[in-house]
């Protein structure tokens, strides 16, 4: 179509997101959504659809097109075909009083589902088939039973929105409409935002998965932030349910989320999945990063962990196959000192600390933990990745770690670093920090990495290697009989990180 003076664009495709914890969704990924189901179904007057996290109504509009050209055979005349349609088909649970007038005039074209100008006839009360209802916490020891909000955050007046999303405040949410459903399909909230951001935003988005599964409808398929397919942050047991479920038959994965949802930083992506009621069997893995497309089948158990791209699936295979230690059993824990960020030098003592505030000498009275490590050289890295939220450059490269450098003995740090290693000798010490350095140990971190943060676990993949010996990438290749198109995909992925960079 031609833009020109009769272009009319489609006002949910206008839309800015007021957050990145509640996504507006475009016309255009509800429909990449609705093509993994099967497509007879909107060819059948009595399936059911809820979207239980109604937004802007998209989902349920985008539904309503493909049912009333499904259904024109069967019932022909286009009012009673929209009438069932809106009456006996698509439902909908707002998540806020403005998300349930918005949704309405998408749907049904008026805010009112009974108006003068709405498209169904069919209703005789304003919310129709697109209810909201204020629900309020449910306070157990200032944290939400149901969602874990804090209450010092979320305790708030009738003026305020609660944010206690009903679909998961309940113990049967069946009991809403009061009836089953054939497909739940929508884009839930991400996270409660708990005063700060990132590690300090919890993740709600799995309490609705959770809850849409107890439904037990024919399909289920949302879309959610990819951080869970490596757990962590309160996701560690949504991570094991879901790689052990085998009726998730389809996961389609954008590493960059800005591919997705345009001006939006969702730390290590975002993903939709079908979950297909009474299937068994491997799933269909898509990832997709900057115009390319990866697509396996495999088990999601294989490891536990999802791995993103079928040649980093290959990789580790080999790589598992040695059976070596990970090099997390050298790595130290958060704040390997015991000191905070905040501790900066004060000149006094013979330990010369590393701080993000600029390097000094402290004593060492002030370190609280990790003395076997002072009189030894350390492999230090930031505990803060270089790279934007986890997300690749524009050209699809990572760096994954930022300053990496040696300790000298009688040398710490703050808890804005941990230690890859400490040894009595500095060649091996030398030879740890040239290996880290790889692009293969990069790689191998980067599988796990999703966020900024840098921790010990980022290394469960990352081989322990004898450090009395030199190690380099090509070494690495050859001795895990990687084959060229393995090593031109560490290569594609990873860049370059010179044994003086820092």
């Amino acid at each position: 179509m031609l833009i020109g003076q009769n272009y009319n664009p489609d006002v949910l495709n206008c839309l800015a997101n007021l957050s990145s914890d509640e996504v507006f969704t475009a016309p255009k990924l509800v429909n990449e959504m609705l093509d993994l189901l099967p497509q007879e179904i909107f060819m059948d007057k009595k399936v059911t659809f809820l979207d239980p996290v109604c937004k802007t109504g998209v989902f349920l509009r985008e539904i309503a097109k493909r049912l009333t050209a499904g259904l024109e055979k069967e019932i022909p005349d286009k009012q009673k075909r929209i009438d069932h349609i809106f009456k006996n088909q698509l439902f909908g649970i707002a998540l806020t009083e403005l998300t349930a007038l918005l949704s309405r005039r998408s749907v049904y074209c008026s805010k009112t589902a009974n108006g003068k100008y709405s498209v169904c006839e069919a209703f005789d009360d304003p919310q129709g088939n697109i209810r909201y209802e204020r629900i309020d916490h449910s306070w157990q020891n200032g944290r939400c039973a149901f969602c874990g909000a804090n209450q010092e955050n979320y305790e708030r007046g009738e003026e305020l929105e609660t944010y206690a999303y009903q679909f998961i405040h309940t113990q049967k949410p069946e009991e809403i409409f009061d009836m089953k459903f054939d497909v739940i399909i929508g884009n839930p909230p991400y996270q409660l935002d708990t005063g700060g951001s990132g590690r300090q935003a919890r993740p709600i988005y799995q309490l609705f998965v959770q809850k849409a599964k107890r439904l037990n409808p024919r399909f289920l398929s949302m879309i959610i932030p990819s951080r869970w397919f490596a757990g962590g942050m309160g996701l560690d047991s949504f991570r094991t349910e879901m790689i052990n479920d085998c009726q998730i038959r389809i996961i389609v994965d954008y590493v960059n989320a800005r591919e997705c949802f345009p001006g939006v930083d969702i730390a290590g992506g975002v993903c939709y999945f079908l979950w297909a009621h009474d299937t068994d069997g491997d799933c269909i893995v898509v990832n997709r990063l900057n115009g390319n497309e990866w697509v396996s089948e495999r088990p999601l158990n294989e490891f536990n962990t999802i791995i993103r791209f079928e040649p980093a699936v290959s990789i580790l295979r080999k790589v598992a196959a040695k059976h070596e230690p990970p090099m997390t059993k050298i790595i130290s824990a958060t704040r390997p000192f015991g000191l905070q960020t905040k501790d900066r030098p004060d000149g006094k003592g013979r330990i010369r600390l590393v701080s993000s505030g600029g390097d000094g000498i402290i004593s060492l009275s002030r370190i609280t933990s990790g003395h076997e490590m002072i009189d030894k050289w350390k492999v230090m890295t930031s505990k803060t990745s270089h790279d934007h939220a986890g997300q690749p450059d524009k050209d699809g490269t990572r760096r994954v770690l930022s300053r990496v450098e040696l300790l000298r003995p009688n040398s710490v740090c703050t808890e804005s670093y941990i230690i890859l290693g400490s040894f009595k000798k500095k060649m091996e010490a030398q030879n740890c920090l040239n290996y880290v350095k790889t692009r293969f140990v990069r790689f191998l971190v980067s599988i796990l990495s999703f966020s900024q943060d840098i921790t010990r676990e980022r290394f469960a993949y990352v081989p322990l290697q004898n450090f009395n010996e030199p190690w380099s990438d090509e070494k690495l290749f050859k001795k895990y009989a990687l084959n060229k198109d393995e090593i031109a995909f560490i290569k594609s992925m990873i860049r370059p990180m010179e044994p003086n960079d820092e």
